[in-house]
């Protein structure tokens, strides 16, 4: 049976995709934008899942159908008969991607995808499917672009630069992927087959040599990977997949036979250290040597005339890095020429001015994108008889420097007095993290006024957020500032550079809405206590996770057994699903955002808890609160500060507006019940009628965590009852 397929890959590298997957056997093929697509058995899908270098995703296209809007979206999805490609006791997940669609929200998108599948399953069954975000037994993938939807099985489950080897990364990781496109480029694999070496001076987390080795061993890059997307496909054929495998095995013990050199140099220990773990992972421990040295000490190895050096440096996209890395670019320049004579080197970079730095010429590049930037990798061809350039005693020295500290010398006083309140700061809370349980918290919130940021670690991730500085701070020094914390925070919170997530929240002089900061969409969970949440560090000012109210959710859990449980202004849902895994017997949240209420709806599915007794409304809660009818016995208020939203027949002002907030939430609340009032507008004073009408206790204090400790007016929190 011949199947449509397409093949996604990073920008710039379709061609390259295109002639690796007619190797496997692929027919049609036609390079697209960002992808691929092709025709043929199941067997050309298996083999691309299983051995494609370049790919990030293979999807079996089911169909095409208009899609303005997201009814539409919803019956399309209807007309396949999903019986057919998935169990009604198996899991499923729906990922959207949306380009120029008058549908503007993909996660509410999904969330309709999803309904019509098991809607589907309801009507025929009577029952239905459960979701799995992150490993279901069917992910399907739904690209919008002009009104028109392609719905796709996506057979490769995640995305297959994912190798499975690569937990511990460097500061700059290239994708796998991304990789071995510069490999393929630079045909590796045949100077390889012909007794060449590979060495990557500045090999960082071991990606380069890693796939430099896999290549040359014939080592299919998904035979480590424990999850497709197809394994739990009702069309999935095992007996076909086994012997793929089996093959592969078969070819990669030959390839081993015939291992070639493969050498990584780093100058950060950190780096080298993560390699050496991913190398052990990789499966290629004696077949890939790592070694901390800078480029000044890097050499061919012994008795190898031929081979290619292929590096990934610094670009100096940062402010401030250019100038001390053209001193690092020209040092590269001397150390390929008098280390590498014969050789070819691939330097891939996104400075034409640092490229020209290196004083080779480079007769052929091609374009590659790291994530979003665009980069070219240079082939420069070194010379048996080049002479070598030497640059000045000067800018030798600048050179040495620079291969030690890129960034160039930090002002010892202002960042030696940062660092040092961070580690007193991380040498408080570690422990307290540690004994709680607690993995998302703030680090740092201003603590010292020359460096105004707040920080807060997310697990593995770090969100840092830089208050505008005031008029009367010098904006030059206030960036310097800024870059000397930047450039510590890896180090001093021993996480990649590139988990480190930086906005500004600058003060809004309109008092509009802030704006989106970027277009990622790009989720992780993390844990709080014993729920699960999607943060989203990129996108907004917020990332879907309040860290001040930790303690506010757990003092909602305790309250929620056997209560109907009502959160207005609800967000993300946060407070819902604690007080869903509290025992609460229903949960209503309302809010006015489909963003976030789709978001809301993940994380209930991340937690396991059923729409059944989970209900999202839609609505301005001003509005809603005038028709709704109680009662709820626990209710959770948490305006805004202030908000003047388009959908919102007027605007909110917490302070002049919470009496009647207030009072509007009470008479929805059940004799005896509770309401958990907060703000976080921090000159808030409560209204002295409201309090004398009804039972207000203050918890603030009690709801403010070691982490804010230093920060008390974060917010303000208060319980209500009825006289």
């Amino acid at each position: 049976m011949t199947f449509e397929f397409f093949a996604t890959v990073p920008q710039a590298m379709e061609s390259l995709l295109a002639n690796e997957l007619k190797g496997f056997g692929a027919q049609n093929v036609k390079e697209k934008r960002t992808g691929v697509s092709f025709s043929g058995g199941l067997e050309v899908a298996y083999r691309a899942c299983l051995w494609s270098r370049l790919a990030n995703r293979v999807l079996l296209r089911l169909g095409d159908f208009e899609a303005p809007d997201t009814d539409a979206l919803y019956a399309g999805t209807q007309s396949v008969r999903w019986p057919d490609h998935l169990d009604v006791n198996g899991t499923l997940a729906v990922d959207v991607s949306l380009r120029h669609s008058g549908i503007t929200n993909s996660l509410f998108a999904a969330q309709r995808v999803k309904d019509a599948v098991v809607d589907q399953f309801r009507n025929l069954c009577g029952e239905r499917p459960s979701v799995n975000v992150e490993q279901p037994d069917l992910r399907l993938r739904v690209h919008v672009d002009k009104g028109r939807a392609s719905l796709s099985i996506d057979l490769s489950g995640d995305s297959l630069h994912r190798r499975g080897y690569r937990l511990a990364q460097g500061q700059a990781p290239l994708k796998e992927n991304v990789a071995a496109g510069l490999l393929v480029w630079a045909d590796w694999a045949t100077i390889a087959s012909s007794g060449g070496a590979c060495v990557d001076p500045m090999c960082g987390s071991g990606t380069i040599p890693i796939e430099a080795a896999w290549m040359a061993t014939d080592t299919a890059p998904g035979l480590a990977r424990r999850y497709f997307g197809f394994l739990g496909w009702r069309g999935h054929e095992p007996a076909l997949w086994l012997r793929l495998c089996q093959e592969a095995r078969h070819r990669q013990e030959d390839g081993r036979r015939h291992a070639p050199i493969v050498v990584g140099y780093d100058v950060d220990a950190q780096s080298v250290r993560a390699a050496t773990a991913n190398i052990e992972r990789a499966g290629l421990r004696g077949l890939v040597h790592v070694e901390r040295r800078d480029i000044a000490n890097c050499q061919a190895p012994p008795g190898v005339t031929t081979g290619v050096v292929i590096m990934n440096p610094p670009y100096g996209e940062r402010l401030g890095e250019l100038d001390a890395l053209k001193v690092l670019y020209t040092r590269l320049g001397v150390e390929l020429k008098t280390k590498f004579p014969g050789w070819t080197a691939y330097v891939l970079t996104a400075s034409e001015i640092l490229g020209k730095r290196l004083g080779l010429r480079a007769p052929r590049s091609h374009q590659f994108f790291n994530g979003a930037l665009a980069c070219r990798l240079l082939c420069v061809p070194i010379r048996l008889a080049a002479a070598a350039i030497e640059p000045s005693t000067a800018s030798a020295k600048g050179a040495s420097a620079a291969v030690v500290k890129p960034h160039g010398p930090l002002s010892p006083s202002g960042d030696t007095m940062f660092a040092n309140r961070l580690a007193k700061n991380l040498k408080r809370l570690r422990p307290w993290a540690k004994q709680h349980g607690i993995s998302c918290f703030r680090v740092y919130d201003a603590d010292l006024p020359e460096f105004a940021v707040a920080i807060d670690v997310y697990e593995q991730w770090v969100h840092v957020q830089e208050y505008e500085a005031p008029a009367t701070i010098n904006a030059l020094r206030a960036a310097a500032r800024l870059r000397g914390v930047m450039a510590q925070l890896p180090d001093l919170l021993d996480v990649p550079k590139t988990h480190v997530m930086l906005k500004i929240r600058r003060r809004k002089r309109d008092r509009s809405q802030y704006p989106r900061f970027d277009a990622k969409e790009k989720f992780h969970a993390v844990r709080e206590g014993n729920c699960r949440f999607l943060v989203n560090l990129s996108d907004y000012l917020d990332t879907g996770l309040f860290l001040d109210h930790r303690r506010t959710r757990a003092l909602i859990q305790q309250l929620a057994h056997g209560t109907r449980f009502l959160n207005l202004f609800g967000y993300t849902g946060t407070a819902s699903v604690y007080a869903a895994k509290g025992g609460a017997r229903s949960t209503v949240t309302v809010d006015m955002s489909k963003t976030y209420l789709a978001w809301a709806e993940k994380n209930f599915e991340l937690n396991g808890l059923s729409r059944r007794t989970n209900s999202l409304i839609d609505a301005d809660c001003l509005v809603w609160m005038e028709a709704a009818h109680g009662p709820f016995d626990l209710i959770f208020l948490d305006p805004p500060t202030f908000s003047n939203s388009k959908r919102m027949r007027q605007t909110l002002d917490v302070q002049r507006d919470h009496a009647w907030l207030i009072k509007k939430a009470m008479k929805l609340l059940a004799p005896g019940g509770t309401m958990i009032f907060s703000n976080n507008f921090r000159r808030f004073k409560m209204d002295a009628t409201t309090q004398n009408a009804f039972e207000i206790q203050d918890i603030t204090r009690a709801t403010i965590d070691a982490d804010f400790s230093r920060n008390p007016r974060i917010h303000h929190c208060f319980r209500i009852r009825a006289r």
